[in-house]
């Protein structure tokens, strides 16, 4: 069985394009042009053992809105792809990850139903010369509407926000990893779909 999904996203501000493979060895090439934000995708693919290939052309002389975004839109998509109709998955995935002083748990499940909780103060506003923070929320509210999973995300502590954004990522990658592994046969709902 390939779980595998690819997307092509054009608008008038993005060019993206992403594919993933649920059962790659975390192998991540991302190019979008804003360093940060391809740190974080890489961290996804790597912890999360995603083969996952992510470029985007975006309007970045404005800022990096658009292409987060169309990226997150992208890449949930991309997932929703690779898992179909989540037949043998094990639905359910969560992780507690440390880097440094920074502490983010994370719970998501692949319901079909979007839905983000989102608990994640950060202490500043930008993250290098141009990197508003606020737009790693607005990256999984894209991913959870698009790939259509709970996702919760609580961070307990961090006073660097690099590291605080670096916990989360990792985090969301482990219970993802988690959450598609393949433990049987059949779609894990009583009611038959998680769609």
């Amino acid at each position: 069985m390939t779980r595998v999904g690819h997307v092509t996203r054009e608008t008038k501000e993005t060019r993206i394009e992403v594919r993933v493979d649920l059962d790659g060895a975390g192998t991540s090439t991302v190019a979008t042009g804003v360093p940060f934000f391809d740190h974080m995708l890489d961290q996804l693919g790597r912890h999360g053992r995603l083969d996952l290939t992510v470029t985007a052309d975006g309007d970045l002389e404005i800022d990096a809105h658009h292409t987060v975004e169309d990226v997150g839109i992208a890449l949930g998509q991309a997932l929703a792809e690779a898992w179909g109709d989540r037949s043998g998955v094990e639905r359910f995935g969560d992780a507690t990850v440390p880097i440094d002083e920074a502490l983010t748990r994370v719970a998501l499940d692949l319901s079909g139903r979007p839905y983000l909780v989102w608990d994640c103060e950060v202490p500043i506003e930008v993250i290098g010369a141009t990197f508003e923070t606020s737009l790693v929320k607005h990256f999984f509210e894209a991913v959870v509407a698009n790939a259509r999973i709970t996702l919760h995300v609580h961070n307990l502590s961090g006073d660097n926000t690099h590291h605080t954004f670096e916990s989360v990522f990792k985090a969301v990658a482990v219970a993802l990893r988690r959450a598609v592994r393949v433990t049987g046969d059949a779609v894990p709902s009583t009611k038959g779909v998680l769609q």
